[in-house]
């Protein structure tokens, strides 16, 4: 097939999806044609079948707003024309799904275009709860062929704030457990891990739902009897207010910043803890990526993140904000060997065995088939 890949191209969970969906597709045999503003963040290699089409935005002196979301339905006409697409998956209801509903529109006399959205979050929970684009994205619910979510919570999100009558269909995130697992470096751990420290690590882009400061929190109750470092990934708005409680709990010394990284199984490979602190996660990416690489995680009980982490196997999980709690579920793993090398076994074996990339790609494949059987069967939906 030829597909469409509609996605945000930054250091975020639907990026990430869709540019590793991207890549096993290719592999698969199929022709996926990015479109998007920018080049994805692991849209960094090249591949055979994976094509990227950028879209410009127009600046007016008289138009002030952001026209986005027009540019993008534009693009998404071209490319579709001319690279005779076959169904296109928007990632993110505002304003992809709008935008692609739009350019199905535009085409409508000529060709028909299967329109898939996946949802992956805050386009449910916290965009979408605003009453002016409320309508507009219960409209292309509506209007796409198949709607995916990557989590039961997400669905079930979804159907309470527009509408218990959608029909979704459930897929996880998915992680390639080959390419993410546990591998020595000796030279990474000298660097982060200079006198044999416990490292905590985590990955994010440092937005305040993500509650960074709390990861900081809790090394500094963990240092308080076991020496630790925290190593952060990523970057973002609360980076500079991060830094600044690192002064204010005297722990500088022991947190490293590493800013946006690409190599991020060799980092995730020399930690001992991941923290997951969200005050909302729709799933969890970052922590199923660090239980790939056989790292527990010690996380919140929030939206999709227990249907990753098994409590008391894989990982630990406690109430938002508890970081005393945290803190000692951390402990509780690193002072006691014998248990953390059972928590790594088991982290990557819930990985490989539920959400290895193997077992989800084949389930959007089968997605596309049936919004394109859709069109061929409902043709009113697709013009």
């Amino acid at each position: 097939m030829k597909i469409g890949m509609v996605c945000y191209p930054t250091y975020g969970g639907s990026g990430v999806l869709a540019t590793e969906l991207g890549h096993q597709l290719a592999k698969r045999g199929h022709e996926v044609h990015f479109i998007t503003y920018d080049m994805p963040m692991r849209l960094d290699r090249f591949q055979d079948n994976i094509y990227y089409h950028e879209v410009e935005t127009p600046s007016y002196p008289l138009l002030e707003s952001d026209l986005y979301p027009l540019a993008l339905a534009g693009k998404i006409v071209d490319v579709a024309k001319y690279e005779s697409l076959d169904v296109l998956h928007v990632h993110y209801a505002i304003p992809h799904a709008v935008s692609g509903y739009l350019a199905r529109q535009v085409l409508a006399e000529k060709q028909s275009l299967p329109l898939v959205t996946t949802l992956h979050g805050t386009d449910i929970t916290l965009v979408g709860l605003e009453p002016t684009f409320h309508p507009l994205i219960r409209f292309a619910l509506d209007q796409s062929d198949v709607v995916t979510a990557v989590s039961g919570f997400l669905e079930e999100r979804t159907r309470q704030n527009f509408g218990s009558e959608l029909s979704i269909d459930v897929i996880p995130n998915f992680v390639d457990t080959e390419h993410y697992q546990r591998r020595e470096n000796p030279d990474l751990q000298r660097h982060l891990r200079p006198n044999g420290e416990a490292i905590l690590l985590h990955v994010s882009n440092f937005r305040p739902v993500k509650r960074v400061q709390d990861c900081v929190r809790v090394l500094a109750e963990v240092r308080k009897k076991l020496d630790a470092r925290l190593v952060l990934v990523g970057d973002g708005p609360d980076r500079s207010e991060t830094e600044r409680l690192c002064r204010e709990l005297g722990v500088s010394d022991h947190v490293v910043f590493l800013g946006k990284q690409s190599a991020l199984p060799e980092i995730l490979s020399i930690a001992d803890v991941f923290l997951l602190p969200s005050q909302q996660e729709s799933f969890g990416l970052s922590a199923l990526e660090a239980m790939s690489c056989s790292v527990p995680v010690v996380g919140t009980n929030i939206g999709g993140i227990g249907e990753v982490v098994e409590h008391g196997e894989s990982g630990y999980l406690a109430e938002l904000g508890d970081v005393e709690r945290m803190a000692r579920y951390a402990l509780e793993l690193l002072v006691h060997p014998k248990k953390l090398d059972h928590f790594r076994v088991q982290a990557r074996r819930r990985a490989v065995e539920a959400f290895d990339i193997s077992l989800i790609v084949p389930q959007y494949e089968a997605v596309y088939v049936k919004a394109a059987s859709r069109c061929v069967s409902k043709p009113s939906h697709c013009t």
